[in-house]
């Protein structure tokens, strides 16, 4: 039996079992399987684990997304872009170019496109801000759990959306997330006692400085020693 001659629901469940590359390889033979391929049905969760995978033409997104995660486990995060911007040098800076924008760029698809999400982890995105996090909160309304952990621009900005949007929200994590204060958290905890929130490392660890703030030699030498 031909593979082309099985139902459309046989060949979204055949389909559901093969990654985003070996999905996208099938739907090139014929345009049948191309029509199963772009089937947002098909695309419930999607894992990415680096920026750069966002690029690649092998995943749909669309309204049938409930679960995506942006996980960036490299060495480049700790040593470059976990980096204050005002601290690295030109190269750090030009390496950042490159990808800096990536995740923010998705996740704006995705506010447009994926209202029915139910959970979003980002890990290791550095360069994603607190205006994503309060987008994504404002335009899927169904979103039940947020975790973020190790994304260095995240601050109390986002704690503040989430106790303002997060209507749906059950769980909540913002772990080794420097710049999140203890004062943030409980005000979260008070604006919305019903979600379950935790925040391993983040409000214990050193937050960053402006340049003209000149922070004291000894928190200096601390924040060195902790990312070198």
């Amino acid at each position: 039996m031909h593979l082309t001659q099985l139902n459309r629901e046989c060949l979204l469940h055949l389909f559901s079992f093969l990654d985003k590359d070996s999905r996208r390889s099938l739907s090139l033979t014929c345009r049948q399987l191309r029509e199963v391929y772009l089937d947002p049905c098909l695309w419930n969760l999607l894992h990415f684990s680096s920026p750069c995978q966002l690029r690649w033409d092998n995943y749909v997104l669309g309204p049938s997304l409930r679960y995506l995660t942006i996980c960036w486990y490299s060495s480049r995060v700790q040593l470059v872009c976990n980096i204050e911007d005002w601290l690295k040098s030109s190269f750090q800076k030009d390496i950042c170019s490159k990808h800096e924008s990536l995740v923010s760029t998705f996740l704006a698809h995705v506010c447009h496109m994926c209202p029915n999400l139910l959970a979003l982890t980002l890990s290791g995105c550095a360069h994603i801000t607190d205006q994503d996090v309060v987008s994504v909160l404002q335009c899927c309304k169904k979103l039940r759990i947020l975790r973020l952990e190790n994304c260095v621009r995240i601050t109390d900005r986002s704690l503040q959306a989430v106790a303002e949007h997060g209507d749906s929200l059950e769980e909540v994590r913002v772990d080794f997330c420097r710049n999140i204060t203890q004062a943030g958290l409980q005000s979260c905890k008070e604006m919305r006692p019903g979600i379950q929130l935790s925040a391993e490392r983040s409000a214990d660890m050193i937050p960053d400085s402006k340049p003209e703030e000149k922070e004291p030699l000894q928190k200096a030498l601390q924040k060195f020693l902790l990312y070198s």
